[in-house]
């Protein structure tokens, strides 16, 4: 079986069945893909809290696509100026824990974010985390499109996704590489944090689920030809990168505080050559 509808049905079962599940208060098991050491929290918050930038302060509909459980608590800033925000996602269980975190403030809806069942111009802000990658690449185009679609002239639309393949971490390749040898020969991994020991006694590792990520040529080309867009910077290191290279004994908080600096000062440039860009949507008044 493949195809689009295939593919969603992937992706729908994994998050069901295993990315969404519960492994302790408010920790699911996808959380897994992410660094939850204490050494890169300051790092992961202020990331976090680039996107709320660009949003509208204010409005009565906030359009989350592809929310999830609205897992991390810097989500649930960029609608705290909103009366409602719109949860729209395959996954029934990753609504039902919207709701649980969200309560009356949401609005929940079983939708595929390349086809969003919304009328036209009727959102004052919309954001997509970590979503579009979960689409081959000629829907992930028709998602950003529905994206546009659905904002009200003047309003903003914020994605964040991955490069398929970051300049920067390339470079890095060799060191990385070096650095896990190094691991691996003394024993020595980071100490886990509190919610990635409660994963690793709750849940086996899951093998994954569809990802296709694109490139920044690919993007100006097949979305920027059509929507005005920018490209920022929302996070320029992946997460091996952080297990990897950055350790409390090595300075690792400062390091990520100048790497922050950095992406401060650039963030056109790590945007384009980071791991993650932030992809802002403006809808001309």
């Amino acid at each position: 079986m493949s195809g689009p509808g295939s593919v969603k049905q992937q992706v729908q079962q994994f998050y069901d069945q295993v990315g969404w599940q519960q492994v302790a208060e408010g920790v699911y098991q996808n959380m897994r893909y992410e660094d939850l050491r204490p050494v890169s929290e300051e790092y992961r918050h202020r990331c976090h809290l680039r996107v709320g930038r660009y949003l509208a302060p204010q409005g009565r509909f906030l359009l989350d696509a592809g929310s999830g459980p609205v897992q991390y608590p810097e989500y649930l800033t960029y609608s705290h100026g909103y009366t409602y925000r719109v949860c729209a996602d395959l996954s029934l269980v990753a609504l039902k824990e919207a709701r649980a975190r969200l309560g009356s403030h949401g609005l929940y809806v079983v939708a595929d974010v390349a086809n969003l069942p919304f009328r036209s111009e009727v959102f004052e802000g919309a954001v997509s985390l970590h979503t579009f990658h979960h689409l081959p690449l000629e829907e992930q185009e028709q998602a950003y499109h529905e994206l546009y679609r659905v904002l009200k002239p003047g309003a903003t639309g914020v994605v964040v996704n991955g490069w398929t393949d970051s300049p920067i971490m390339r470079r890095f390749e060799p060191l990385l590489r070096l650095m896990e040898r190094i691991k691996a020969r003394w024993g020595r991994s980071p100490a886990p944090s509190h919610a990635q020991n409660n994963m690793k006694a709750a849940v086996p590792s899951p093998s994954g689920t569809f990802v296709e990520k694109m490139t920044p040529a690919w993007l100006k080309a097949r979305i920027g030809a059509h929507i005005p867009l920018e490209i920022r910077v929302w996070r320029s290191v992946s997460v091996r990168f952080l297990r990897a290279m950055i350790h409390e004994g090595l300075l690792g908080r400062v390091w990520l505080r100048l790497i922050f600096a950095l992406e401060e000062r650039f963030p056109h440039y790590f945007g384009e050559n980071g791991q993650y860009p932030m992809i802002i949507l403006r809808k001309p008044q």
